[in-house]
């Protein structure tokens, strides 16, 4: 793609005038709006899985489940030796799926407290209190058997102040079952736009990481 933006003539020297980092960054963010093909190819892949996860009794997502659900879900299915090339890009559109998953709070009984995402908090959409000792490990625990809304004193007991805010201004459902929706839609509903944005923000969060780290280094070393 530099090479047909910045092209000459045939055979010239071609310089690039701008960057790719800069050329690929969202207009939004001041750059060109050009995709990146690696992040637009993960978001269709994302897709793929969002189709498998809503569809569960499909004809694809059977046969997948029954080829390679060891693990009891697609989901959190793992790379292993001898899948096929299909099945390893599948993988990683879930893993980058993953990334903007957001469990809908039914009666709780499907959702894990410590290791699944269903807090509006951020990033990680996961409680930041640590676990330590408690023995609670479904959010369905944490409701009032009888209403089915949240038990204010056990929340207020086990998390701390930052996560009661979350998760006592989460909605439940009870009689219904938890199900999975998109985080970055106000409706819940997976798009590629969308899940683009999410890998596009991850990348430039982890790059300025580094860059931070780098940086640091060499101050310390000039120090």
């Amino acid at each position: 793609i530099c090479r047909f933006w910045w092209a000459q003539q045939d055979k010239e020297r071609k310089m690039h005038w701008v960057s790719w980092d800069v050329m690929s960054k969202r207009k939004e963010k001041g750059g060109l709006g050009f995709r990146d093909l690696h992040l637009f190819n993960l978001a269709m892949l994302a897709r793929q899985g969002w189709r498998l996860v809503q569809n569960p009794d499909s004809l694809c997502a059977q046969v997948l489940m029954a080829k390679y659900g060891s693990s009891g879900s697609l989901l959190n299915a793992q790379e292993g030796p001898g899948i096929s090339y299909t099945w390893r890009s599948i993988i990683r559109g879930f893993q980058a799926l993953k990334k903007g998953l957001i469990w809908r709070v039914g009666d709780g009984s499907n959702i894990r407290i410590w290791g699944d995402p269903w807090l509006e908090n951020g990033v990680s959409r996961r409680p930041v209190t640590p676990r330590r000792h408690t023995i609670l490990t479904r959010v369905e625990e944490l409701l009032e058997p009888e209403t089915g809304s949240w038990d204010v004193q056990l929340v207020k007991d086990v998390f701390w102040e930052e996560d009661v805010k979350y998760i006592l201004a989460t909605p439940t459902n009870p009689g219904h079952e938890d199900y999975l929706a998109w985080h970055f839609d106000r409706r819940g509903v997976f798009s590629v736009k969308s899940a683009y944005h999410v890998l596009d923000d991850e990348k430039e969060r982890v790059c300025g990481k580094g860059g931070s780290a780098v940086m640091l280094v060499v101050l310390i070393d000039e120090g």
